[in-house]
């Protein structure tokens, strides 16, 4: 194992989870922030899970999957967000090797559930303006119920993959990572071999967020294309409205994971980078429901 030479070799058990440690007259206040976010997020999303099931108007395939997708933002922010509180409250950054990689897990988790959902959603939004004589037919309860039970069952699937390959890592110092437990990090902690898992990620990260993101683009590539040969100004106006809250949403979602994991990757934006990841990974969940809210109209 050549990666494990001049390391120590007694294996580590905690991972430091560095944060926002290094502003120790902004704990309190970085508290109460993240407190806020945390709450009106889960409040904003819950509200829209809560709508979704009980209004009659609001079971259509559109709002079925914002349901969906308001669901799982609940479960990403509850992945980050609290540990980040208690961090910040009680100073102790410290989280166990299973800890960390059960957050990794339900982070890919979640992320990868994301990614087919906003795909899933594009999908039925090209449906919807671009074949409307065939979408009551095409988009049934059934197909949406196969495309939303599909979402979450590749993201458990990448999840499960994912724990295997990670149990099987031994690390050895040294144990500090930025912001949260995250794949790049732990890896380069890592003093096993993990040139198998290397390959299998990367793999896995075109299957599973590059082929999203391209089924995505193409249908909405699709519809602005149509949009102006809608004979009607009110039919324009509603379906970009309606078009426009989600290429907000996928912006701002594959948008911020561009710039972390592709453009900031220099030492020297450490820092930049940390925000990033604090963008898509905390504001992203508050965001969604507040734009799709704001903006829905169909």
């Amino acid at each position: 194992m050549e990666k494990a030479e001049g390391r120590n070799q007694t294996p580590v058990t905690e991972f430091i989870l560095l944060g926002f440690g290094n502003q120790p007259g902004l704990q309190i206040l970085l508290f109460l922030l993240f407190l806020v976010i945390y709450v009106m997020t889960m409040a904003w999303n819950l509200l829209i899970v809560v709508l979704v099931v009980t209004d009659q108007h609001l079971h259509t395939p559109m709002y079925f999957f914002l349901g969906n997708l308001s669901c799982l933002e609940t479960c990403y922010t509850s992945t980050i967000l609290p540990r980040l509180l208690a961090s910040l409250l009680s100073g102790d950054r410290t989280i166990s090797v299973e800890g960390c990689i059960t957050q990794l897990s339900v982070f890919v988790f979640l992320v990868t559930t994301e990614c087919y959902l906003l795909a899933v959603m594009s999908y039925d939004r090209y449906l919807a303006i671009c074949k409307p004589l065939h979408y009551g037919a095409f988009m049934n309860g059934r197909l949406c119920f196969q495309l939303a039970a599909g979402s979450w069952i590749n993201g458990f699937l990448a999840c499960t993959i994912l724990v295997c390959l990670m149990s099987e890592l031994i690390f050895c110092g040294p144990n500090e990572m930025d912001h949260f437990c995250d794949l790049t990090p732990m890896l380069k902690l890592s003093c096993s071999d993990t040139s198998q898992i290397t390959p299998v990620s990367y793999t896995f990260s075109f299957l599973n967020l590059v082929l999203p993101f391209l089924s995505t683009l193409t249908s909405y590539v699709c519809v602005i294309s149509t949009i102006p040969r809608i004979p009607s100004t009110s039919g324009r106006q509603k379906a970009f409205s309606t078009c426009s809250s989600h290429l907000i949403v996928v912006t701002i979602f594959y948008g911020t994971i561009m710039i972390v994991y592709m453009l900031l990757k220099s030492s020297t934006l450490r820092a930049l980078n940390k925000v990033f990841s604090v963008c898509y990974t905390v504001l992203t969940p508050l965001a969604n429901p507040l734009i799709y809210s704001l903006r829905n109209r169909g």
